[in-house]
C-alpha cells in the first residue's frame, strides 16, 4: 500500500474506504471486506451515524488496531470549543478507541465561524494532548481556510473535498498544495452517482466515454482509472462501496500509470458544477442534527 505523508509527519494510506451513506447494518460487512482486502484506512463521520459499526468491525478484525488508520469528522451541531471536546469523547466511545488517527471538521459553517474557530482550537488541544494524531478540515474553500489560518496555530493536515473528473476544484487543489494541506477526495469516482450539468441529462461519471476509452486502453475499469488519476496528481482517495468485489477493485490501482495526455484529457472533463452542497449554504438551521452520545 502506498502512503502519503501529512504535514506533521504522520503517514496515511493512499486509498481508504469511505462509508458515507452506508447504512449501519451494512457498514460492518463493508469494513470487514475492506480490511480483509488490504485496506488500512477507514473514513467515517459522526454525521454518518455508523461510527459504532466501524468500531465493531475494527475490534472484530484480525488486523491489529495499530495498523488501521481511523478517520472521523465532527458535525456542525457539535462545533464550539467545549462541544467539540465532548464530540471527540462521543466518537472515540463509539469507535472503541483511545486515540483517533485523523479528526477533522466536517464543514466550514461560515454563518457561525466563531463556532468553527472554537471547534478547531479544540482539535488543536486534542492534538497537543495526544488524543488524535492529526487534525484537518472538510469542504473548506480558500476563504474559509484563510480565516482559519489567521486565527489558529496548526495548519490542517488534510482538506477532504468533493473532487472527481466532473468537478475538479483546481483553484482549491492548488491552494491546499501550496500550504502543505493534503487534498483528500470524497466522491472520487463521482459517487454522487448521477451528476448534473448536462442539460436535462443526468450522467454517471462511470459512463463517461473518455474515461471508458482510457480504461479500455489499460485493461482497467473506469473506477480504477479515476482513482489512478487522483493518486498521480497527489490526492488521497476514499472510494465508497459495500460490494466486496468493488472494494477489492478500488484498491487495485497501484500497478499502472496514466500518460500525461490521459491525465489532461480527464482534467478537461471538469464542468465546474458541484454535486454536493455548496459549503456556504451549510447552516445550523438547515443542516443541524443531534449527534447521539456514545
Amino acid at each position: 500500500m502506498d502512503t502519503f505523508t501529512l504535514n506533521n509527519g504522520v503517514t496515511i494510506p493512499a486509498v481508504g474506504l469511505g462509508v458515507f451513506q452506508t447504512p449501519p447494518d451494512e457498514t460492518k460487512a463493508a469494513v470487514h471486506a475492506a480490511l480483509d482486502a488490504g485496506y488500512r484506512h477507514i473514513d467515517t463521520a459522526a454525521g454518518y451515524f455508523n461510527e459504532r459499526e466501524v468500531g465493531e468491525a475494527i475490534a472484530e478484525s484480525d488486523v491489529d488496531r495499530s495498523e488501521i488508520f481511523v478517520e472521523t469528522k465532527i458535525w456542525i451541531s457539535d462545533f464550539g470549543h467545549a462541544e467539540t471536546l465532548h464530540a471527540f469523547d462521543k466518537s472515540a466511545g463509539k469507535l472503541g478507541v483511545d486515540q483517533i488517527d485523523l479528526l477533522i471538521l466536517h464543514q466550514a459553517l461560515p454563518s457561525r465561524y466563531d463556532l468553527t474557530i472554537g471547534a478547531y482550537r479544540a482539535l488543536e488541544e486534542l492534538l497537543e494532548a495526544g488524543k488524535v494524531r492529526a487534525i484537518g478540515v472538510s469542504n473548506f474553500m480558500p476563504e474559509h481556510l484563510e480565516k482559519l489560518l489567521a486565527e489558529t496555530s496548526v495548519v490542517p493536515a488534510v482538506n477532504q473535498i468533493e473532487v472527481h473528473p466532473y468537478f475538479r476544484q483546481s483553484e482549491l487543489l492548488a491552494y491546499d498544495d501550496e500550504r502543505g494541506i493534503l487534498n483528500q477526495a470524497w466522491s472520487p469516482i463521482g459517487g454522487i452517482t448521477f451528476y448534473p450539468g448536462f442539460g436535462d441529462e443526468r450522467r454517471s461519471v462511470l459512463d463517461d466515454p473518455i474515461i471508458g476509452g482510457i480504461a479500455e486502453a489499460h485493461g482497467r475499469s473506469p473506477a480504477q482509472v479515476m482513482l489512478r488519476w487522483h493518486l498521480q496528481q497527489g490526492r488521497q482517495v476514499i472510494p465508497k462501496s459495500v460490494t466486496p468485489s468493488r472494494i477489492v477493485e478500488n484498491l487495485d490501482v497501484l500497478g499502472f500509470d496514466l500518460t500525461t495526455d490521459q491525465l489532461a484529457a480527464i482534467d478537461r472533463l471538469d464542468t465546474g458544477q458541484r454535486g454536493g452542497p455548496d459549503p456556504d449554504v451549510v447552516t445550523l438551521e438547515r443542516f443541524g442534527r443531534e449527534i447521539p452520545e456514545a
